[in-house]
C-alpha cells in the first residue's frame, strides 16, 4: 500500500468523500524526533486529518491542523499543500502520564484550555483561520464538530494511527441545487453516517481504499478517479532562512555573529541545517566584511 489519497463520490447524489493511507511519509516525519508513542498516534491522526481536509480546498496553497493549550502537550501540528506534501511537529514536557500512554487520545487530553487552528494559506489571496475548542475526545470528534458548526457542511470523519501507518476517511453532503434536491434520496446521508461509524481502526489503516468502500458502501453506486500519491515534503530552504535574518535585522545579525562568528539555522521538520558566515549574512544588508 503506498500513500495515497483516493477520493470517491457517490453517483446522482452530492455526496463525495476522500480515504487517506500514510506510512512511508508518517515514518519519515516520526524519525525526525523521539517522540512519546502518544504523540506519534496523534501526529498521524493529525496527518491523515489534514491531508483529507487539504482535499476539499480548491486552492493553490497550503492547509494545516495545529492544536495547542497548556499541559503536557505543548502544541502539535501537521500541514499538507496541494501537491499531497506533507509535514508534522509537537513540542511536548515531561508526563509520566503523557509518556506512557499508547493512545493519542490521552495526548489530546493532557492538553488544558485546547484549541485546534484549522489554517488555510493560499498561494494568493487572503488566509483564513478556523478556531474549534477540543471539547471532543478526539481529534476526528473535533474536527466534525468543526464542520458542523463553523462550515455548516454535513461532515464525518474516521482517524486512526498506530505508529506504523495512518488512516483517514472523510464524507461530505455537499450544498444541492433544487434538482438535487428533488432527486435525492432523504435517508441517504443519514445511511451514509450510520455506515461510516461502523469502521473500525485497523480496517480505515490497513485495508485498501477500494475496499473500505466496498465494505461500508456496497449497495450505493461509488465512483473513484485516479487516486493521488501522497509523500512527505518541508518548505525549508536557504532562501527563506535569508528572509527569516533580514527580519530580524542588522544589529541583531551582528550580536549573533559577534558571539559564534557563524548563524546556524536547523529545521526541525526535516533536520536540515543551514550556515552563515559573517560575509554571507551581512551582506543581506548589503555590507562587506573586508
Amino acid at each position: 500500500m503506498t500513500d495515497i489519497r483516493q477520493r470517491f463520490f457517490i453517483e446522482h447524489s452530492p455526496v463525495r468523500g476522500e480515504v487517506v493511507h500514510l506510512a512511508e511519509t508518517l515514518q519519515t516525519i516520526l524519525k525526525q524526533r523521539d517522540y512519546p508513542k502518544a504523540i506519534e498516534l496523534l501526529l498521524g491522526e493529525l496527518l491523515a486529518g489534514s491531508a483529507l481536509l487539504a482535499s476539499t480546498l480548491k486552492i493553490k496553497g497550503r492547509l494545516s491542523l495545529q492544536i495547542q493549550g497548556s499541559g503536557s502537550l505543548k502544541w502539535a501540528m501537521a500541514e499538507c499543500n496541494h501537491l499531497g506534501e506533507l509535514r508534522a511537529l509537537a513540542e511536548w514536557n515531561d508526563d509520566p502520564v503523557l509518556m506512557q500512554a499508547d493512545n493519542g487520545d490521552v495526548a489530546l487530553g493532557t492538553l488544558k484550555d485546547g484549541v485546534l487552528f484549522i489554517n488555510i494559506e493560499p498561494e494568493h489571496g487572503e488566509r483564513y483561520q478556523g478556531i474549534v475548542p477540543l471539547e471532543a475526545t478526539s481529534l476526528a470528534g473535533c474536527l466534525t464538530q468543526y464542520y458542523d458548526l463553523s462550515a455548516q457542511i454535513p461532515t464525518r470523519l474516521a482517524l486512526a494511527c498506530d505508529g506504523e501507518r495512518a488512516g483517514g476517511l472523510l464524507i461530505q453532503l455537499l450544498p444541492r441545487n433544487d434538482e438535487e434536491q428533488t432527486l435525492m434520496d432523504e435517508d441517504l446521508w443519514p445511511r451514509l453516517t450510520l455506515l461510516t461509524n461502523t469502521l473500525k481502526a485497523d480496517e480505515l489503516i490497513y485495508l485498501p481504499a477500494q475496499e473500505i468502500l466496498y465494505r461500508l458502501y456496497n449497495e450505493e453506486e461509488v465512483r473513484l478517479p485516479e487516486h493521488e500519491n501522497l509523500s512527505f515534503g518541508c518548505t525549508c530552504s536557504h532562501e527563506r532562512c535569508e528572509q527569516a535574518l533580514r527580519q530580524v535585522g542588522q544589529e541583531t545579525v551582528q550580536e549573533l555573529l559577534n558571539e559564534q562568528n557563524e548563524i546556524k539555522m536547523d529545521c526541525q521538520f526535516c533536520n536540515a541545517q543551514y550556515r552563515f558566515g559573517p560575509e554571507e549574512a551581512l551582506g543581506l544588508f548589503g555590507m562587506h566584511v573586508s
